[in-house]
């Protein structure tokens, strides 16, 4: 397990590599750079190219994509992510100051998700061809297929404006004298989030709860006269749960990067939102940022779920 462990880790380094110099080239093949961002618009015809170009060297960004790229790997290795070429605040901070929130809801997503999602793939596999069956998986392929936008601005237009049940966004605000004060606010975004990964976890569930009840040793456990509830629960869902463990695992990274939309229609104050006014603004180090922090999030992932797949079902060994 622990060469395993190590011989992924090594494997990683490259990867980011690879995935950072792809980022950083997609960033400079893009229209504009941070100075052109920086300037109003109706500042543009006062501000003279030598001011202009001034401004790009005082940012390093008068330097060779080369060496742009090379600079900002060396202070990442050396833990300096830098500073926001925008507002000039250090990336770190902005990353912990946003992270809070983000976590908050991708967990919030990933927990209800997860429980309603098997929940509900429980239930339809034991229901099979019934009614009840054919209703959850025309409300599943309705949650993959429907864009999360669309689900967001509809909750706001119902929950939050028709009927005014809760808040349209935000997060934290001054009134609000303890942490659950704001629970209200990530309800919307929470469920909204959680809804494609909910129909996800179902179908999993579903087809992976079939296939266990199908198996030799269900019918044997059967044979045995063991209770249908230890059987459906210990046997046969214990088994069902590796391909969902794996699906659950491979979203977090993703909740975590699919919160950009989400973030943006409920004005939710976390690395989405920031990373979508990093874009526009061109701000090169933030971006690089964040995207390395996605992408690592993606391969850590990976290593857990190999972990807890050989931990859940001992079938499984890992070299």
């Amino acid at each position: 397990m622990l060469t395993f462990i190590l011989r992924r880790i090594l494997i990683t380094i490259p990867m980011l590599l690879i995935i950072s110099f792809l980022v950083y080239l997609g960033l400079e093949l893009t229209p504009g750079d941070a100075v052109s961002h920086m300037i109003s618009p109706d500042l543009t015809n006062t501000v003279t190219e030598e001011q202009m170009a001034a401004m790009r060297e005082s940012l390093g960004l008068d330097k060779s994509f080369i060496e742009r790229y090379w600079s900002w790997l060396t202070h990442i290795v050396q833990g300096d992510f830098g500073h926001s070429l925008s507002g000039g605040v250090a990336i770190s901070t902005i990353v912990l100051d946003r992270l809070p929130a983000t976590l908050e809801l991708s967990i919030f997503a990933l927990v209800f998700s997860t429980i309603i999602g098997c929940v509900l793939g429980l239930l339809s596999a034991l229901k099979r061809g019934s009614a009840t069956d054919s209703a959850l998986t025309v409300v599943g392929m309705l949650g993959v297929s429907i864009p999360e936008f669309f689900f967001g601005l509809v909750a706001i237009l119902i929950f939050a404006l028709n009927l005014g049940w809760l808040p349209v966004g935000g997060r934290l605000l001054p009134s609000y004298d303890s942490y659950w004060d704001h629970f209200p606010n990530i309800i919307l975004p929470g469920l909204v989030l959680s809804l494609m990964m909910t129909a996800g976890v179902m179908r999993y569930a579903r087809s992976a709860m079939l296939d266990s009840l199908s198996r030799e040793f269900i019918r044997t456990a059967r044979a045995k006269g063991l209770p249908q509830w230890r059987i459906i629960l210990y046997h046969a869902f214990r088994v069902a749960l590796t391909p969902v463990v794996v699906l659950i695992g491979f979203r977090l990274p993703t909740l975590i990067g699919g919160s950009v939309i989400i973030e943006a229609v409920f004005q939710w104050p976390g690395i989405g939102l920031e990373f979508i006014g990093a874009v526009r603004g061109s701000d090169y180090p933030l971006v690089m940022s964040i995207a390395l922090l996605s992408v690592l999030a993606v391969l850590l992932a990976s290593l857990i779920v190999d972990v807890l797949t050989a931990m859940i079902d001992p079938r499984v060994r890992l070299g």
